[in-house]
């Protein structure tokens, strides 16, 4: 299923997999990671102005549920427009702290409070539309994969440089 995600949210719910990656470390650290995640609630949730987008979903990813993931889809065709009320309206929360501190967010700033609904959306269901990883580092890896197709097709066979390394016939020794 292929669906039209702009490419901004696309870089932030990858960068929201490597943010929540790096602070729970390795061997993850749940503690350290929850402390951080009530930390963040707990400033947004006294009014803290944080306007990250990634820092917003990243204290929110854990603590949403996405109540019409359809819609939510839809929502994420426009990164820099949208309805901000339509998005919150698509989510809820268990968590009284973290629904208190969207509500204050999206009272202050709705356009963060919807990406970053948004960009946790992504991140939490990555299989609706990551068929296509369009990323800097894929179109890399891709183009690098390629340049060793060709090398591979000769198994393991040294090239000329290398063999003409260790030829020391040449230079009198041989």
């Amino acid at each position: 299923m292929k669906n039209n995600i702009h490419h901004e949210f696309a870089y932030q719910s990858r960068e929201l997999g490597v943010q929540i990656e790096d602070t729970l470390g390795e061997p993850p650290d749940r503690k350290n990671y929850a402390s951080v995640i009530k930390s963040l609630i707990g400033e947004y949730a006294k009014g803290t102005e944080i306007d990250d987008v990634n820092l917003l979903s990243f204290a929110l990813a854990d603590h949403l549920r996405f109540d019409d993931p359809a819609g939510l889809l839809a929502q994420c065709k426009q990164y820099d427009k949208g309805d901000a009320a339509k998005a919150v309206a698509m989510v809820s929360c268990a968590d009284a702290e973290a629904s208190k501190a969207l509500a204050i967010v999206f009272a202050s700033n709705p356009e963060l409070a919807r990406k970053a609904i948004i960009t946790a959306f992504l991140f939490k269901n990555t299989k609706r539309w990551t068929d296509v990883d369009n990323s800097l580092e894929a179109l890399q890896e891709e183009e690098g994969g390629d340049a060793d197709d060709g090398e591979d097709d000769e198994r393991g066979v040294p090239s000329q440089d290398v063999i003409d390394l260790f030829d020391t016939r040449e230079d009198g020794n041989g």
